[in-house]
């Protein structure tokens, strides 16, 4: 569910992977400021392929479907997809997915890689072809009980039928999601979380070189998540090795209540990447 759009070729890999990080906090000092004028006081827009990033929340954005009733993860991206369609040929966009949002906009790579600049993985499930985001999520239960204890499975169907949809237990939230995060921000992102979809979770991706692969990937590392742990994001980059592994140091699962400042910049430094150059 794509949520906020900010007006501001992948290089062959090789170990070891370029790594940068941001330990700026938020401060009481920084100015009130909406994001589109946070990145337009620092990206020269002339030198950009594209200016809008798109934010996409697994489970807490605009749109507002019953998650109980989508049953695939082409159901539950359709609203990413659609905005996609209806750009210009020309017009590109860079992709920020947050958590299952990495799935969405992997989903959407696939779909519309002449649309997508750059695809920022945000403490973000970044699957490989063939694979899905249980799989990720089903690593972190394995080494960690605390996203298995959190985790509330929704059978709107029947408890004799599949779960529809996987709840986080309101108690639990703080710490799995928010360890880090100003408890005034925990208070309004509990009114906006709402129940993601089973179905699109189980369900396997097929990405391929030409495509998803296309696509210049970066993966944005938050080092005090409860929800993707560190070690699990660091696995994940090395599984499917983006373009370039950034780190927000002190952040929680929730980067943009933690280290708003910080993920700007980070942001920032990605949009402003120049394009790779031809071998």
């Amino acid at each position: 569910s794509a949520s906020v759009r900010y007006a501001a070729k992948r290089q062959q890999q090789g170990p070891p992977l370029p790594r940068s990080s941001s330990t700026r906090p938020r401060s009481l000092a920084d100015p009130e400021l909406q994001p589109q004028q946070l990145l337009a006081k620092e990206l020269n827009t002339k030198d950009l392929e594209t200016n809008i990033i798109v934010l996409v929340h697994g489970g807490s954005g605009i749109n507002s479907s019953d998650t109980n009733k989508i049953s695939s993860l082409s159901e539950y991206a359709e609203p990413l997809t659609s905005y996609l369609k209806g750009l210009c040929d020309a017009e590109k966009v860079i992709l920020v997915g947050h958590d299952f949002g990495g799935a969405c906009i992997s989903h959407a790579m696939e779909m519309f890689p002449s649309k997508v600049a750059k695809a920022v993985f945000l403490c973000a499930t970044m699957v490989t072809n063939g694979h899905s985001a249980l799989d990720i999520f089903q690593q972190q239960m394995d080494t960690n009980g605390m996203l298995q204890k959190a985790q509330e499975l929704v059978y709107s169907n029947g408890k004799d039928r599949p779960p529809t949809a996987i709840n986080i237990d309101r108690a639990s939230v703080r710490d799995l999601l928010f360890n880090q995060s100003p408890a005034k921000d925990v208070s309004l992102a509990s009114v906006s979380m709402r129940p993601i979809p089973f179905a699109p979770v189980m369900e396997k991706l097929t990405l391929t070189e030409g495509n998803y692969g296309s696509v210049r990937r970066f993966f944005v590392e938050t080092t005090e998540d409860n929800a993707i742990p560190l070690s699990l994001q660091q696995s994940m980059c090395v599984t499917n090795p983006p373009e370039k592994v950034l780190r927000l140091k002190g952040s929680d699962h929730a980067p943009f209540f933690s280290r708003p400042q910080a993920l700007h910049k980070t942001l920032v430094e990605i949009a402003t990447l120049p394009r790779a150059q031809a071998s």
